[in-house]
């Protein structure tokens, strides 16, 4: 056989296969299974192979699938058509293979001497493990236990050809197993709507992740359908799986001659040619799509400036200008801001054919993307960061979504390259990374700054970016304002950039530490963003590496539908509970030092010991997220022995830990406290009230409480709405444990008029009341054993925390006053004091009485 190494062998780079440089679309189609021939080679003869793969290579294919391990010579008849050939390694799946340990070794042994049989072949692209694995079997036996037998696949492949690529063949009804270990993706799908079809490919690009997404059976049969439709279905189903950013797909099949099971099929013709091996018109069809490539001549390109706003990035921009100079798109300009930089960036910038503009001094990112916004010639502005590099259709793939929906930006997603070392590698499996938020496989709520378009018109529509966020969070701004305005933001798989992570611990605590900045002037400005605690609530799923691990139970599960019919078959993941998150959230370590406090109160009082157990276990469950988090890792650096593996997973375990740490120091030092107060600045007493006002003109309930709760906000107040089960209509969250709920009603008095009526009353969550009724608790009885000091520190702590409840609610309670006395311009206790007014205030419209 033709050894690989006179050729270069198909790789993994990001969401493609590459063959060196040069990306390798799959044009392919399914070749067998076939009647065995008299060698007993599951294959025509070999004059047949040969006319086959050069009317093959003749209609623009270059790959074939086989189903069995192929015999040397029809691999050297593909190496001389210039074809590549995934290999099947085939394999009883269709039965309980796992009941007997000498059927998984006898599994294993064939698929190892399958692989012998092609190792270092010139035309081979890939292996494939499996091929659609039964959705019975798989519920039969558990998704774990077959991922892990698919895992000692994979590794058997790799024993004996570790430059080979391995995939396995996933469908539909087994879509939730997860093979993190595959080096790409690839589903079957037959799916005959444009639509379902371009909806799934979304999802199945956001399972794949950041690995290149390959249909391996695509294909309509002629002899129910007729050999038009088929044609034009498979046109339109090529042009969709490539203009979605997959990396190929196969045809199912070259021919309607099929064997199986001792039969010939002849009730199907999947073909593009018949029996006889004449073309149908989908050969035709199929020829012209795999020309058309990923991009028709005819996709229009807007006029994209591309933006890097740099402040002393000058050890990496020159990969970032270098890459922007070979971007496979026929319409665009670079804009390099340099701001205020002090180590020559712009020096460097213009060695190329950039437009360079520098701020004279530092005035910050967001700044300095405001001022590529007003030079920008092009109809979008794409921004990307002087610490990344595009992939070549990196604006191809943004044009392309702009111009499919109805997005006021795009982004896609940021992937670590290889090669930057241990550190960095780590930190690419880090939490706190650039990731993507997204409401629908298709529509974000949030795109990173690293990789990131609009359309400029509606950037100026809104003023742009916000000046104060100077180093972070101001993509976070950028997205909610435009939803804000009932826009929408695309996010495209394929628009791909690479973007280096931080390569030492120091850089990389700064960083989270600048996220903690950045989190802290987003709730000043979004508020109603963020829970008590000041954790961002994301109405999205996060997507990316680092993603801790939630601690709990049946924290996911499986949708196999009634009796395991269900054609699609996925894992439903609830949100987490309350509890389950906190650990995750940076304020544990408060929680963590508030308890190490209590504990050390057992040198002054001997039972508070019984508090370290908690100390451990609060201790115990971000360590234990950590470690689990860290074990989903995926390193790209090659390690041969145990002990740089494990430095490198302990390393990835450390910064899990510091990672909440810095965002907390962060946090703190810029406001975003769990005792912050927002709203007026002045207190009310937080008792039961009630209040009236008189309109003499006519509004909607939700009308008048819009204004309620505009007002509130505009005074800086946090406002949650109730839900529809809840007998209050609006909370006013003054603290961490305090608020002023809100109930409205109103009495229609004819001609117009109205008579709103309000009451409100305090609000103390559960736990606050539980920890301070605990500590009096603790403090009576240490007063009682004689322990002064102890008793005299928990009542303390217990008076303070009552404070602080008090202090939350009479904040809460002023907002809610004050706003009610300015709806209408009228003081409501000039109102009550003067009840001889009240006509006059009712000719004013409002009158305001405590009851």
């Amino acid at each position: 056989m033709k050894s690989c190494k006179t050729k270069i062998c198909p790789a993994v780079k990001g969401k493609f296969i590459v063959v060196g440089s040069k990306k390798l679309y799959i044009k392919g189609v399914t070749y067998g299974t076939f009647r065995p021939n008299r060698e007993g080679e599951l294959y025509p003869k070999p004059d047949v192979v040969a006319r086959d793969f050069a009317m093959m290579a003749s209609q623009g294919i270059n790959s074939v699938r086989t189903y069995t391990v192929p015999p040397g010579w029809l691999l050297d008849l593909a190496a001389k058509h210039n074809l590549y050939v995934m290999v099947g390694l085939p394999w009883e799946q269709h039965i309980a293979f796992l009941d007997q340990k000498k059927r998984i070794q006898d599994i294993e042994k064939r698929v190892r001497a399958g692989v012998r049989a092609c190792v270092g072949h010139q035309a081979i692209l890939c292996y494939a493990i499996g091929n659609e694995i039964p959705a019975p079997i798989v519920r039969w036996y558990g998704r774990q236990r077959v991922e892990n037998f698919l895992k000692r696949l994979y590794l058997t492949v790799k024993a004996e050809d570790s430059e080979a690529l391995v995939t396995y063949v996933n469908y539909p009804s087994t879509e939730y197993l997860q093979l993190p270990f595959v080096d790409f993706v690839c589903f079957n799908v037959y799916l005959e709507s444009r639509d379902r079809l371009e909806a799934y490919l979304a999802r199945l690009h956001n399972i794949a992740g950041d690995r290149p997404l390959v249909m391996a059976e695509i294909g309509l049969d002629s002899l129910r359908n007729g050999e038009e439709t088929q044609a034009k279905t498979l046109d339109w189903q090529i042009q969709t799986i490539l203009a979605a950013g997959c990396a190929g797909c196969f045809v199912f099949a070259w021919t309607d001659e099929w064997y199986r099971g001792g039969f010939d099929i002849e009730d199907w013709d999947f073909g593009l040619t018949d029996r006889q091996r004449r073309p149908k018109p989908a050969l035709s069809a199929v020829h012209q799509a795999f020309a058309a490539g990923p991009f028709p001549a005819y996709l229009p390109c807007p006029r994209i400036s591309v933006a890097v706003c740099s402040y002393n990035g000058a050890s990496t921009i020159r990969d970032t200008l270098e890459a922007l100079q070979y971007l496979d798109y026929p319409n665009y300009e670079v804009i390099v801001v340099d701001d205020g930089s002090t180590d020559g960036v712009a020096a460097i910038a213009k060695e190329y054919k950039v437009r360079v503009i520098i701020h004279k001094q530092n005035r910050g990112l967001s700044s300095a993307r405001n001022t590529a916004l007003e030079a920008a010639t092009g109809a979008i502005i794409a921004y990307i960061d002087d610490d990344a590099y595009p992939d070549p259709h990196w604006l191809t793939y943004l044009a392309a979504t702009f111009l499919k929906g109805d997005w006021a930006g795009v982004g896609g997603p940021n992937i670590p390259p290889p090669g930057d070392g241990l550190i960095a590698d780590c930190v690419s499996n880090a939490p706190g990374g650039p990731i993507h938020v997204l409401l629908s496989d298709q529509e974000a709520e949030h795109i990173p700054g690293c990789n990131m378009a609009y359309w400029k018109t509606h950037l100026q529509e809104i003023g742009g970016f916000d000046p104060r966020f100077r180093a972070a969070g101001d993509d976070v701004d950028i997205c909610w304002r435009l939803q804000e305005r009932g826009w929408k933001i695309g996010f495209s798989p394929s628009a791909v950039v690479w973007h280096h992570r931080r390569n030492s611990v120091k850089m990389y605590w700064k960083q989270q530490q600048g996220y903690g900045k950045a989190e802290a002037l987003l709730e000043q400005k979004w508020p109603q963003k963020y829970n008590a605690a000041g954790h961002l609530n994301w109405s999205g799923r996060l997507y990316g590496k680092g993603l801790v691990q939630i601690l709990g139970w049946r924290l996911s599960r499986i949708y196999h539908g009634t009796w395991g019919s269900a054609l699609f078959q996925s894992v439903y993941q609830p949100a987490p509970g309350l509890f389950p998150a906190l650990p995750t959230m940076p304020e544990w370590y408060l929680v963590i030092l508030a308890l190490a406090g209590l504990s050390s109160l057992g040198l002054l009082w001997k039972p508070m010991v019984w508090t370290v157990p908690f100390l451990l276990a609060a201790i115990a469950a971000p360590v234990t997220q950590a470690i689990l988090s860290a074990s989903k890792a995926s390193f790209t650096t090659p390690v041969a022995s145990r002990l740089p593996r494990f430095q490198l997973y302990s390393l990835t375990v450390l910064l899990y830990l510091l990672q909440p740490l810095a965002r907390l120091k962060g946090r703190l030092d810029n406001g975003l406290t769990p005792w912050r107060r927002r709203g007026v600045s002045f207190l009310q007493f937080p008792r039961p009230r009630k209040d009236q006002i008189w309109s003499e003109s006519w509004q909607s309930q939700e009308q008048w409480l819009e204004r309620l709760e505009f007002g509130l906000r505009e005074q800086g107040a946090v406002i949650y709405r109730g839900s529809d089960f809840d007998r209050w209509d609006l909370e006013v969250r003054g603290g961490l444990f305090g608020a002023v709920r809100i109930l409205m009603t109103i009495e229609e008095h004819g001609g117009g008029k109205q008579l709103l009526r309000f009451r409100s009353w305090p609000r103390v969550a559960v736990p606050a009341l539980i920890i301070k009724f605990l500590l009096l608790l603790l403090c009576a009885v240490a007063a009682f054993d004689q322990a002064g000091m102890a008793s005299a520190i928990l009542g303390t702590v217990a008076v303070l925390l009552l404070l602080a409840n008090f202090q939350d609610c009479a904040t809460a309670k002023a907002s809610y006053l004050y706003v009610l006395r300015q709806l209408e311009g009228i003081n409501l206790e000039s109102a009550t004091n003067n009840p001889t007014n009240s006509q006059q205030n009712k000719q004013a419209a409002i009158i305001g009485v405590e009851l």
